[in-house]
């Protein structure tokens, strides 16, 4: 059966007049966060931390995932609801068990089965556990938090590192983290995107490298990359990413 031309005309309209579905950039997919320093952010860099963030599985999967656990370099396990904040630490070596909700800095400390309850003592406890929580996530999720408040961005070209070149990227801070005068280095893989390595600097104001160590055996958690159970042995081990855990976990010792 023929359909008249005036149907035939109107679906023709009615299609024209459809939207298209548009496609974001790899910039509107990882917006910065607010305090970002864009201003002295060179294009090149952003557009790298931007590769960097789609090649780790994506703004959108990293915002997703809910509940991270981990081991510190053997001396202690944590546990972080990303959503709420909430951190559970505990502590091997001065078997100390830390319930703190990192945005808040709102907790509660137990030091060899006794509740600290003291206002200053508990404060500086919570203090100190905030600081372990910056620097044991930080050495997870660095790729992710590349165009975070506070944060410097520069893109020093290429560069070679145990044979091998890859795009560098320097970061430094103002105003953030606990050790804002230090700066990193990453070499990043030109193909992959992926960060391979990375160098500490304790100060930005020296070229004085504190260290550099290998970003690798990444593994997809979920939607997400990862690295840990590092080649060299040290930083994060025994890693999950879980959609649900108990309350209680970050509530009760």
């Amino acid at each position: 059966m023929k359909l008249p031309i005036a149907v035939i005309a109107l679906a023709l309209i009615l299609g024209s007049c459809t939207p298209k579905e548009t496609v974001k950039t790899l910039a509107e997919q990882n917006p910065a966060a607010e305090g970002f320093n864009v201003t002295d952010s060179d294009p090149a860099a952003i557009q790298l931390a931007d590769s960097i963030m789609h090649a780790m599985g994506g703004r959108g999967n990293w915002d997703e995932a809910r509940f991270i656990s981990w081991n510190f370099n053997g001396r202690r396990d944590l546990v972080w609801d990303k959503q709420t904040g909430q951190v559970r630490i505990e502590s091997t070596p001065d078997s100390t068990i830390y319930l703190v909700n990192e945005k808040t800095g709102v907790g509660r400390v137990r030091i060899k089965g006794i509740e600290i309850t003291e206002p200053d003592s508990l404060k500086k406890l919570l203090d100190k556990a905030k600081a372990i929580w910056i620097n044991d996530s930080y050495w997870l999720v660095m790729p992710y938090k590349i165009k975070d408040s506070g944060v410097t961005i520069k893109y020093m070209g290429e560069d070679t590192l145990k044979g091998n070149r890859y795009n560098s990227l320097i970061l430094t801070f103002k105003e953030v983290g606990v050790t804002p005068q230090n700066m990193y280095k990453l070499y990043v893989d030109k193909r992959e995107k992926l960060v391979r390595y990375w160098a500490y600097y304790p100060s930005a104001a020296e070229d004085k490298m504190g260290f550099v160590r290998p970003w690798d055996n990444y593994q997809n958690y979920g939607g997400i990359l990862m690295s840990a159970d590092r080649s060299d042995g040290a930083g994060p081990k025994n890693l999950k990413v879980d959609e649900s855990l108990p309350d209680k976990l970050f509530t009760e010792f």
